[in-house]
């Protein structure tokens, strides 16, 4: 599964009989493995959701399954669930499923009644990457670099084809094993193909192996672009000798005017003593989204699917309303947004018009 993979379905074990009975959600996430850090921030999201909720007097009872960052094992959490994390068995189950955040374009591109995603694609990550870039620079070349999973290769597929639209020239373009101990080899022929800017897909173990690697052999590019996933984490800000400069794609910010955002920003921080990241809000809104759809509907999964389909919210997280559009079904058009990581701390840039600081540009290169 892509980056994200918790999906959240609708009254999987047992359908309310009451609105004031607990609206049943299970959630399948990575609360171990590799994209562990991502996962945490998924889980601190669903729990402020959670409770927020129980102040509009929605009691929901969560049953969390752990799918190690495998997607194997989160097939089998799913079931156990009586649905799953991919999208066809939710559909075969007729369980409403939300998506927060992963990312990956087929997943509302195969018409599905069953499954809404909250988040925004990959094509949508990368447009707004090279937008950004484009706006602040003259870049001529483009080198992609995409770890060789549905996320990375849907993400690396995204970028080359905006680029080759936007009249980028796209000079490197591979994926490479996740998880491998050492990408110096890889990292020397982008270096050879010397590329203006260099667009990455990566969760945040990778990325900050990548980056201290490109470090190594002096990779300098006018700019480096990470496509959301690990170059967002706090993590890979807190490793400032490789990710100052670093811009990476975003779906929120506290920095953004949605109702509560920078309320959520404050409490996150206080409850979890870091900055909330996109993951976290976004889940929050998913949970916050199906707990009151299914609520609404005491539990009946076909109402709740229903009241997901024409519903229409405002959130921390922008306005939420699943459309079908463009080949995808269910799927939120979601305002992205970009941060550059600067001393550590994560600072808005793009749109202009939400910026919470400047941007360094070009690439301050290495300390």
């Amino acid at each position: 599964m892509p980056v994200g993979r918790i999906l959240l379905a609708a009254a999987i074990l047992i359908a309310t009989s009451a609105a004031a009975a607990p609206v049943k959600i299970g959630i399948v996430n990575s609360m171990t493995g590799p994209e562990a850090p991502i996962g945490e921030d998924l889980s601190n999201g669903i729990k402020l959701a959670i409770e927020d909720l129980k102040k509009k007097n929605i009691e929901v009872q969560a049953i969390w399954e752990d799918d190690t960052g495998k997607p194997q094992v989160g097939i089998g959490a799913m079931e156990k669930l009586a649905t799953r994390v991919v999208a066809k068995t939710a559909e075969r189950y007729k369980v409403p499923l939300v998506n927060p955040v992963a990312s990956k374009e087929e997943i509302t591109r195969q018409g599905y009644k069953y499954v809404f995603r909250v988040s925004a694609t990959t094509n949508d990550y990368a447009q707004v990457l090279l937008d950004m870039a484009l706006s602040f620079g003259q870049p001529k070349t483009l080198g992609i670099l995409n770890e060789n999973t549905d996320f990375g290769v849907s993400g690396g597929r995204s970028a080359k084809e905006y680029a080759e639209k936007k009249g980028l020239k796209v000079v490197f373009n591979e994926a490479y094993s996740k998880g491998s101990p050492d990408y110096r080899s890889t990292l020397v022929n982008v270096k050879n193909a010397n590329p203006d800017i260099v667009f990455m897909v990566s969760y945040v173990a990778d990325a900050i192996l990548l980056m201290r690697q490109s470090r190594e052999i002096g990779l300098s590019p006018m700019a480096f672009l990470g496509a959301g996933a690990g170059f967002a984490n706090a993590q890979f800000a807190k490793e400032t000798a490789v990710s100052n400069g670093i811009f990476s794609s975003t779906q929120w910010t506290a920095a953004v005017s949605w109702p509560g955002a920078k309320e959520f920003a404050k409490t996150y921080q206080e409850r979890y003593g870091k900055t909330a990241s996109y993951h976290a809000a976004t889940a929050y809104t998913a949970m916050w989204i199906l707990a009151q759809a299914a609520s609404q509907s005491n539990g009946d999964r076909e109402k709740t699917r229903a009241a997901l389909d024409g519903g229409s919210w405002e959130t921390l997280d922008g306005t939420v309303k699943f459309a079908d559009y463009e080949g995808y079904t269910n799927q939120n058009k979601h305002q992205m947004l970009v941060e550059q990581i600067q001393n550590g701390k994560f600072v808005t840039v793009w749109p202009k018009e939400l910026q919470s600081g400047k941007p360094i540009w070009p690439f301050p290169g290495w300390k």
